[in-house]
């Protein structure tokens, strides 16, 4: 039997559950800061937190130009357009319609791997997706009502699910040859290009006294833990797993999202506390090792 690589799982369990913390907490910095200036909040506070992390460490080879086209292609998809469609897309939708919709992240990055790294997807796996999926969308359609979800807000939802399917199977690639310290800080610079011309458009037009100190507080935290802290975890996690394998551990964002709703004043079901537990019991069964087999 193959020795469980628990710190792997740990670090994914912790980024995906963070990720879902700010997801949570995205409602409420949209109604204090316009999209655009809020991505290039987020960039630039994390670009001056993680300068030190672009040096080249000795290790490492120069960076060619497929490397340099995957960078460009993690932070396109993974961080500028995901950030995008999340952020319109929660202002357009249900928090329950949101819920269902990420709960599809783990198959998006079962098929992309599939299609683009050639992994074997095992019967334990698929059923360990299919829990995660099944779960978090039973949760999720347990409860009604809800701001209204319009159209245009679930397909940005969609949309951010497989720019997150695309970050997983890209980052895949990238830590073969790359530290996770390294891949984070060039992602997120690219980022902060992407989304520079957008942001300083809405900042000549924004009160920037308007925000209120907790407002501010929570961007600090959202540039430190969606380009920071989560990256690396993700990355440091994701260099000895297969992207379906890790892709389960999404699960735990539409989780932590739930949990932050619960410190806000929202209330948990029976039915609810079931359909996470069913979730859970998805990542069990995709990570458990398997017994050897007999000659």
């Amino acid at each position: 039997m193959h020795p469980i690589p628990w710190r792997a799982y740990a670090l994914l369990a912790a980024s995906t559950s963070l990720v879902g913390s700010y997801v949570g907490l995205s409602k409420l910095l949209v109604l204090a800061f316009p999209v655009f200036l809020l991505a290039g909040l987020r960039f630039g506070f994390a670009a001056v937190l993680m300068l030190s992390w672009l040096k080249k460490p000795a290790h490492e080879a120069p960076l060619d130009a497929r490397s340099r086209w995957l960078l460009f292609l993690e932070s396109f998809l993974g961080n500028f357009l995901f950030s995008i469609c999340m952020l319109f897309g929660l202002r357009q939708s249900s928090a329950v319609v949101a819920g269902v919709i990420l709960a599809g992240i783990p198959a998006a990055v079962a098929l992309l791997s599939w299609v683009f790294l050639r992994e074997r997807l095992s019967g334990r796996v698929l059923a360990g997706i299919a829990c995660a999926v099944g779960g978090i969308a039973l949760v999720a359609g347990g409860k009604q009502g809800g701001a209204e979800t319009t159209p245009l807000g679930a397909l940005l939802l969609v949309a951010a699910v497989f720019c997150e399917g695309c970050y997983v199977v890209i980052g895949k690639k990238l830590t073969a040859g790359l530290g996770p310290k390294r891949i984070s800080a060039l992602i997120n610079l690219w980022g902060l290009v992407l989304v520079a011309p957008l942001a300083i458009w809405q900042a000549l037009s924004f009160d920037f006294g308007a925000p209120r100190m907790l407002d501010w507080a929570l961007l600090g935290y959202y540039s430190a833990t969606a380009s920071v802290i989560t990256v690396w975890l993700w990355m440091a996690g994701l260099k000895g797993l297969p992207a379906a394998k890790a892709g389960v551990f999404m699960v735990f964002l539409p989780i932590s999202t739930a949990l932050v709703g619960l410190l806000l004043g929202e209330t948990l079901s029976v039915q609810q506390a079931l359909a996470y537990g069913l979730a859970l019991l998805g990542v069990l069964l995709a990570t458990w090792p398997a017994r050897p087999s007999a000659r």
